[in-house]
């Protein structure tokens, strides 16, 4: 599930380097590019230099119902730490269990435990700016991570949003080219309007499929609730026609599976093609039988490796590995340029399930082939 906590404000993000879109698995080297030696924006503070290994690293989540945080986020930080400090770093972590307030102390805790960085996952971006300007007023760099918390941060690691979007975009387009003659009419299931993220991803989509598709239908999917979606996908097959909906764009995956529910109990029997996002093991699996069309990977390993080592060269002043691992810019209320690593994201269908999902890690062949699914398994080449 696409687990974003609604905030106030958007953000943007300017990039440096354009991305380029391919509805593909792609390997992307990091390079390191010197780039001067700002530390971020807003800072007041001066550089930690001279401090070597010895750093210490803090980490601040905000859930714990996401999977993902404790089987990748959290020890995949720790363990890169370690390898990043020759063992000799502190490391600190914390989890605010959804509650905003617990965050904050959770972070002003760590800056009386001489933080070097500090990594926020923040339960609301808006809420912990005055425990960040603390932090900074006393010489700690924060890291925004997953989502851009608000006040001077140093930097800032996310998926590519953007990407995202024009990934979906792209694939409800070879979809439909597949089949010219089953008509251009889609329905758009987009995430929830309070929620930035889903903003990105939207304008992504609609940047491949403005102009090449009839958008019948465009929906904004209050909480990103699967039950809304679905209420939303019988609406749009009563007004368009069943036979009429050549595709349905989906924001993420709950949703995706809300739609195809909704599909089906209206007689669809040939589902059009869908898309989703988070390649989730539902998801995964629908893939495989042919239910949905495709869903966004989105490496988690790799986004906690590069956070991990953002957080320990500030910490250590080196600021031209740094400035090259963050290459791209953000802006939130009230700062401008802040230093971002965007991570690339890959498409996921039925040819690149193991390239992705299974050699990364999240999933075993034997999570995904039970015995319902074991011929579609077989057919694709996905055996144990």
């Amino acid at each position: 599930m696409c687990r974003t906590r609604p905030v106030r404000r958007a953000y943007r993000v300017h990039r440096t380097r354009r991305a380029v879109v391919l509805v593909a698995v792609c390997s992307l080297p990091f390079t390191l590019v010197g780039c001067g030696g700002l530390l971020g924006a807003g800072d007041k503070a001066t550089a930690n230099t001279g401090k070597g290994d010895e750093v210490t690293i803090g980490l601040l989540l905000p859930e714990t119902a996401t999977s993902r945080y404790e089987k990748f986020d959290h020890p995949i930080i720790k363990k890169e730490v370690a390898g990043l400090t020759g063992g000799k770093g502190v490391f600190l972590y914390a989890n605010a269990k959804e509650n905003a307030a617990t965050q904050s102390r959770q972070l002003a805790r760590m800056v009386e435990q001489r933080a070097d960085t500090v990594i926020v996952d923040a339960v609301d971006a808006r809420k912990i700016e005055p425990a960040v300007v603390k932090a900074k007023e006393a010489g700690v760099h924060v890291i925004a991570y997953d989502r851009l918390a608000q006040g001077p941060v140093d930097g800032y690691i996310t998926f590519d949003g953007e990407l995202v979007g024009q990934v979906q975009g792209q694939a409800m387009l070879e979809a439909l080219n597949k089949n010219p003659e089953g008509g251009r009419k889609i329905v758009m299931m987009n995430g929830a309007p309070t929620d930035p993220n889903a903003a990105v991803f939207k304008r992504g989509a609609l940047s491949q499929l403005r102009n090449n598709v009839d958008i019948a239908k465009s929906y904004d999917t209050t909480g990103w609730k699967a039950e809304i979606a679905r209420a939303n996908m019988t609406a749009a097959i009563n007004a368009v026609g069943k036979d009429a909906i050549a595709g349905v764009y989906s924001a993420n995956d709950t949703m995706a599976g809300a739609v195809i529910e909704a599909l089906k109990a209206a007689g669809v029997t040939e589902l059009p093609p869908v898309t989703g996002q988070d390649a989730e093991l539902p998801a995964v699996r629908r893939i495989v039988s042919g239910e949905q069309y495709m869903s966004v990977y989105k490496p988690y390993p790799e986004e906690a490796a590069r956070a991990a080592e953002m957080a320990v060269r500030i910490a250590q002043g080196r600021m031209i590995e740094y400035d090259g691992l963050a290459s791209d810019k953000s802006d939130s209320p009230g700062h401008k340029d802040i230093p971002t690593h965007l991570v690339q994201v890959n498409a996921l269908t039925r040819k690149t399930i193991k390239s992705t999902v299974i050699e990364d890690g999240i999933y075993k062949v034997g999570d995904i082939c039970t015995a319902k699914y074991a011929a579609d398994c077989e057919e694709i080449g996905l055996t144990r």
